[in-house]
């Protein structure tokens, strides 16, 4: 399960991402409204915390911007403010849960889980692009009678490229959505991952490749 908490409070974040990986879900945080909305629009998530108030875009505005575009992913979302009015407005934008600061850890955990229950009918766990197909549940990618395991990150890069299909992604965008922005690793780290996936896209026979443009980024596309 995985899981995106977008908040602009680093101690807030922490706590979370340590009560969260502790159940053993796969925890993205972001620090503003505008990078929730990229990432939860460029991949899956089981669920997303979202903090009201946060530079850039609010919760709310990532929220209604998110339903506008069909994401149904679950939304919890938190805030210090707790008057009844910002909690018909969170759930009237497309909010399935709503849980005031300070809270207790054992009550956001029983609902991120509760919300993680419900995910599965929202997203299918395969995804297409030319001839393969990428298994979000197993980490395979196949193409025809061929079929590969990914390691985490490759599989995480690769989905990325398939949901963006088309579209550039920088390497700091690569760096930012995987390794972090607390992450040590040296930004070739992107590169190595990126010549590991096309050693096993041409492996397996796929009839995609990944481009790059100079200085922009890199994307997938198909081989005409």
């Amino acid at each position: 399960m995985r899981i995106l908490v977008a908040d602009d409070e680093p101690d807030m974040t922490a706590v979370l991402e340590a009560l969260l990986k502790r159940e053993r879900y796969s925890v993205d945080l972001v620090y503003d409204g505008q990078d929730a909305l990229d990432y939860a629009l460029a991949a899956h998530y089981d669920c997303l915390v979202l903090d009201i108030m946060m530079p850039r875009l609010d919760g709310i505005q990532v929220l209604t911007a998110l339903r506008q575009r069909g994401a149904s992913t679950p939304v919890l979302l938190l805030t210090a403010k707790s008057q009844v009015e910002d909690r018909i407005a969170g759930l009237n934008s497309g909010a399935d849960d709503y849980l005031p600061k300070p809270f207790d850890a054992g009550e956001f955990i029983a609902r991120v889980g509760a919300l993680t229950r419900r995910s599965g009918v929202y997203t299918p766990s395969l995804l297409s692009a030319g001839n393969i197909t990428l298994d979000r549940s197993t980490f395979a990618l196949t193409c025809g009678s061929n079929s590969i395991r990914l390691g985490s990150k490759e599989f995480q890069m690769l989905e990325l490229l398939m949901r963006q299909k088309g579209r550039l992604i920088s390497t700091e965008q690569f760096m930012e959505h995987i390794w972090g922005y607390d992450s040590e690793a040296e930004i070739n780290v992107v590169w190595a991952y990126i010549s590991y996936l096309r050693r096993k896209l041409e492996t397996i026979g796929a009839n995609v490749r990944i481009a790059a443009r100079r200085g922009q980024g890199y994307l997938l596309e198909e081989i005409k």
